[in-house]
């Protein structure tokens, strides 16, 4: 079984179990335990992974790490392992990194057993970075995290390379948040950069003021672009695929099933706000998890495919009265707010996140 199918596997034993997960040494057994055994590495080895592995600190005796990875009898991975239900953001790796500083090891990992970050020395010899160059969320499993975590592997093991991908991936990552940043409130310097480019006048506070809400707005239509075309182009791929899957399969539609098909229309409105949607949540979760299913009387945008997680629901069918609906999680209704144009859609940002994450922390 290829590692993206165990990790599969686990995550979704992870879902159904870690509401019943009470302790750290639950923890280890239900969940990490097994990331390490799909790495390849023999947990029942000591040779291999050793338990509570010393590693005394100076005068500090009788220090031990969680985990360590042996190869060839030397460390090669520490694991500083805490509960499931623990937040990682308040946890300080300080045990991890003095453990670091006195073992062979170059990488440690901090997990809960959802979260797992990994740490190296890019910027220190012996000394570990303060963050980490990779993230793998176990509840949210990208595939660029997975094809980094495949280098772990015990048959492909290479520590020179993995250093060197690490530095690039620690320092991508880190012009990632910038950007992200910058997308959200442009700092003085990264405004004065664009508006000195395409401006001729003199900057005044006025001027700055303006060119922000400007450097913001053409931020976030250039990404929203870019993710349109390539979604565009991906659904017009999916839809051949479909039409060829029915050629080939010779299906059978009863009248009935023709006419509820012939009935919905689905709208190039409805497509694009489709497309707003996915952009407006695309730094956040997979776009992948973002999904369209159209009906009779609406276009309803789910999370994960999932009736149970709706998003929200487009009225369009009228394309002189649109509107756009959330449902009220207590009540189970939805509300429906009228939207002179597409654009609006962005108005709702933080409906659409915060609708969002409420579905991701009850799954």
């Amino acid at each position: 079984m290829d590692l993206i199918d165990q990790l599969t596997a686990l995550s979704s034993k992870i879902h159904k179990q870690v509401d019943i997960i009470k302790t750290e040494e639950a923890t280890k057994n239900a969940f990490i335990m097994p990331f390490i055994a799909a790495l390849g590495y023999n947990v029942f080895d000591p040779t291999e992974v050793t338990p509570e592995f010393s590693a005394d600190v100076g005068i500090k005796k009788g220090e031990k790490v969680d985990y360590a990875i042996l190869q060839e009898g030397s460390p090669i991975i520490l694991l500083e392992c805490k509960w499931c239900g623990c937040n990682l953001d308040s946890e300080h790796a300080s045990q991890l990194y003095r453990y670091f500083s006195v073992t062979e090891s170059r990488f440690g990992i901090l997990t809960n057993g959802i979260i797992y970050r990994f740490y190296t020395d890019i910027e220190e010899s012996n000394k570990m970075d303060s963050k980490p160059f990779l993230e793998l969320n176990m509840l949210d499993i990208k595939e660029s995290a997975i094809d980094e975590l495949k280098k772990f592997s015990k048959t492909v093991f290479n520590l020179d390379e993995i250093l060197t991908t690490a530095t690039e991936l620690k320092y991508t990552k880190e012009i990632k948040r910038l950007l992200a940043e910058q997308a959200n409130a442009p700092s003085e310097d990264f405004v004065r950069f664009f508006a000195s480019n395409v401006y001729s006048g003199k900057l005044t506070q006025g001027v700055k003021q303006q060119f922000t809400d400007l450097t913001k707005q053409a931020f976030w239509q250039f990404i929203n672009e870019k993710i349109a075309d390539r979604l565009r182009s991906a659904m017009l791929e999916e839809s051949s695929a479909k039409i060829s899957k029915v050629e080939e399969a010779d299906e059978v539609i009863t009248e009935d099933n023709k006419d509820s098909e012939n009935r919905i229309v689905t709208t190039q409105e409805e497509i694009e706000a489709y497309y707003i949607i996915k952009s407006i949540l695309a730094p956040y979760i997979d776009n992948e998890r973002v999904v369209m299913r159209d009906t009779i009387s609406y276009c309803g945008i789910l999370l994960d495919d999932n009736n149970r997680k709706p998003i929200c629901r487009l009225y369009f069918n009228n394309l002189e009265r649109l509107a756009i609906a959330f449902i009220d999680v207590e009540t189970k209704k939805y509300e429906k707010t009228p939207i002179e144009k597409l654009g609006d859609i962005f108005q709702y940002t933080d409906k659409i996140k915060s609708t969002v994450e409420f579905f991701d922390q009850k799954s």
